[in-house]
């Protein structure tokens, strides 16, 4: 039962989750990490978020980065989005659609490739930091 799921919208998100556990596991904070888009696997992405005993989520998408917003509306847990840099706007996409949430469905953003940070984060939601 990790007390973080870290769920990337595409593999090739993995170096910025590698960022993120390597800090997570340096807190000694278990941790659970899954491929899943909200975008092509929507059904698996609400099963997992259902399913999951994480008391935490961080999520890494770029692009249109909906993967967060996803997860929040799925869940009352914290969910800690990471935006990913692109090739056309270095990120800023991403961004502005992590920070843009409604009323409702709160996302915490770290810095655009921001997976220590978001690591941090965590820690200090869960008291151990």
């Amino acid at each position: 039962m990790p007390d973080v799921a870290v769920i990337t919208g595409s593999a090739s998100d993995s170096a910025i989750a590698e960022k993120a556990t390597s800090m997570l596991t340096e807190y000694g904070i278990s941790y659970d990490v899954q491929v899943i888009s909200a975008h092509r696997d929507p059904e698996r992405l609400d099963e997992y978020v259902k399913a999951s005993d994480a008391k935490v989520f961080i999520c890494i998408a770029g692009m249109s980065a909906a993967l967060p917003g996803v997860v929040a509306s799925k869940t009352k847990k914290p969910v800690i989005g990471v935006p990913v840099s692109g090739k056309l706007l270095g990120g800023l996409d991403a961004l502005l659609s992590v920070v843009q949430m409604p009323k409702g469905v709160p996302v915490a953003c770290v810095a655009v490739d921001g997976g220590e940070n978001a690591a941090h984060l965590a820690a200090r939601i869960l008291g151990v930091a």
